[in-house]
């Protein structure tokens, strides 16, 4: 019956074929990075070690993800923030386009009867929480391509016997290189070189292509996978966009080199399968296979290349400004809240380098000093405000528990920084200032004393980052030990201070109150950053909920 539909009739559905398939695709992306973002992130941040490494984590990452498009805006924005080097995150993309065409091989096969089952479980799943849900996003949209490939074989059929069909395939078949354009376009337009690989591998299989113009289109599709990740980091810093313009490259040469060879290699592909479908898919593999082998000793003299037409922006960045947050990432809040983390671990290493200046500025005495480590709370303001407003854009409906503590733990301790920073600005360097004003000298002994509180918060401000970003339950313990000694070593400072001033010591009587408030706002900022070992240690049980005895009935 579909032999007698209008033309109109049959490439709408073609279209909804390929809607349904685009979409199917973001479906299976967004479960996989949703529920196992964090494992894929930190699988490509380690991966780099070496090269091999590299390639099969990130064949084995875009499998996972269905998209090497999302697989390179991942690595390249490890590269924007100096997480890996361009050499590295080049192999990463190299195993990503090796990783679309096995999820291509995997539908060449006839899976139509895994379909009803896959989407039956992913509903089923779906109604669950946490990453079961996740799961069922990934049967459903697997179960949903195979159905929309089986949409579009059988839309395609009546193409077939159009008698505008050679019209319209004439000057593609004419001209590889408006093929190789037609092609490119297509797959910028679907933002999906395997939905692209999967469209002409149906029109190819009935028919509706012929092989060869099926072989330059391909070549065009792996053309056209590099625009859009390049598009998109226009606006990112320069190493950035040195990722997809390599692999821009690395296609261009590819493709050019291999395009003169069609003739003799299919043959070659007709020898290993007679159908047509499935020789236009393993074609795309060995392409991508045989760019994998040839460019990955060349990832370096890539990687060079794009360094000299891409060069580093040599104009100073406003500290103030967030360089982790990536809009990209809002909608995976596994990665999302990693990138959160380094920004919140940038507030801190502010943070320490105002408090590191801080016992500088009270033996200097010098006013420029003291204002400029006021400004540098200024930027702890703005990087809290931005990071802020960025949390609060993460929908913690898609996070599971692990993620939802996480989230709860970056905001905390974003906030306590910047607490930890506002004592710094408007609590001790006053002091400071007043110091100056009022010309005022420590005793030796008391100097010593807050040199001694000062160091000790240091190490908690070091140590506090630590337990941030490992979770490492020792060195919680060792965090909160270190907040009780400190508050036994203020104690014991005011008492020597008390028993100086009982002596008659005049630099202590000159400056008691600076040496008493020093004293007790280094100890704040202490109890600010030693908060972050709290939810660790009370989530295993190593907290007490009060100190407070229970009434006696």
């Amino acid at each position: 019956m579909i032999h007698h539909l209008s033309p109109t009739y049959v490439l709408i559905n073609i279209i909804g074929g390929v809607a349904l398939m685009i979409w199917s695709l973001k479906l299976i992306r967004l479960g996989a990075t949703r529920g196992f973002g964090a494992g894929l992130n930190r699988a490509l941040a380690i991966s780099t070690r070496n090269r091999i490494l590299a390639l099969l984590v990130g064949a084995f990452v875009t499998t996972l993800l269905q998209s090497s498009m999302a697989t390179i805006m991942i690595v390249a924005s490890f590269a924007g923030q100096a997480m890996i080097g361009t050499s590295s995150a080049l192999a990463l993309v190299l195993g990503a386009d090796v990783g679309t065409t096995l999820v291509a091989q995997l539908l060449t096969f006839d899976l139509s009867l895994i379909a009803p089952v896959c989407i039956i479980a992913g509903v089923f799943m779906f109604g669950r929480e946490g990453r079961l849900k996740n799961v069922g996003r990934i049967l459903i949209g697997l179960g949903l391509i195979l159905v929309s490939l089986r949409w579009i074989s059988e839309s395609a059929i009546p193409i077939k016997s159009s008698e505008t069909l050679p019209l319209v395939l004439s000057p593609l078949q004419d001209d590889n290189i408006l093929a190789l354009f037609v092609a490119s376009a297509m797959t910028w337009l679907m933002h999906s070189s395997l939905a692209s690989v999967l469209l002409l591998m149906s029109l190819v299989s009935n028919g509706v292509l012929p092989i060869k113009l099926g072989l330059v289109m391909v070549l065009g599709v792996n053309l056209g996978g590099t625009i859009a990740p390049l598009v998109s980091t226009f606006r990112d810093a320069p190493a950035a966009t040195r990722i997809p313009a390599g692999n821009m490259l690395m296609r261009v040469v590819g493709v050019f080199a291999v395009l003169p060879f069609l003739d003799t290699l299919e043959p070659l592909l007709a020898s290993f399968s007679g159908e047509t479908g499935r020789q236009l898919v393993n074609f795309h593999m060995a392409f991508n296979i045989g760019m994998a082998l040839a460019f990955m000793p060349l990832t370096g003299v890539v990687a060079d290349v794009c360094t000299r037409f891409i060069p580093d922006r040599h104009n100073p960045d406003d500290p103030s400004k967030p360089r982790y947050l990536s809009e990209k990432e809002i909608d995976t809040p596994a990665i999302a809240l990693a990138s959160a983390s380094r920004e919140t671990l940038r507030m801190a290493d502010v943070l320490q380098a105002m408090l590191e200046d801080t016992i500088k500025a009270f033996k200097t005495n010098d006013e420029k000093f003291i204002h400029g480590i006021q400004d540098k709370d200024d930027i702890i303001d703005k990087l809290y405000e931005s990071l802020k407003r960025y949390m609060a854009r993460l929908n913690q409906e898609y996070m599971d528990k692990g993620d939802a503590q996480r989230y709860v733990q970056v905001l905390t301790f974003a906030t306590n920084l910047e607490h930890a920073g506002d004592i710094i600005d408007k609590n001790l360097m006053p002091l400071a200032l007043k110091k100056i004003r009022n010309q005022g000298q420590f005793s030796q002994k008391g100097f010593q004393e807050i040199e001694l509180i000062h160091s000790r918060v240091m190490d908690s401000v070091k140590l506090a980052q630590n337990v941030f970003i490992s979770g490492d339950l020792n060195l919680a313990r060792k965090l909160v030990e270190d907040k009780e000694s400190l508050r036994k070593a203020e104690l014991e400072a005011s008492t020597n201070h008390i028993d100086r001033l009982r002596e008659g010591v005049p630099e202590s009587i000159a400056t008691t109150s600076l040496h008493l408030d020093i004293i007790r706002d280094y100890r704040r900022i202490n109890s600010y950053v030693s908060t972050v070992a709290f939810p660790l240690l009370e989530e295993k049980g190593h907290l007490v909920s009060s100190r407070l005895h229970p009434k006696e009935a």
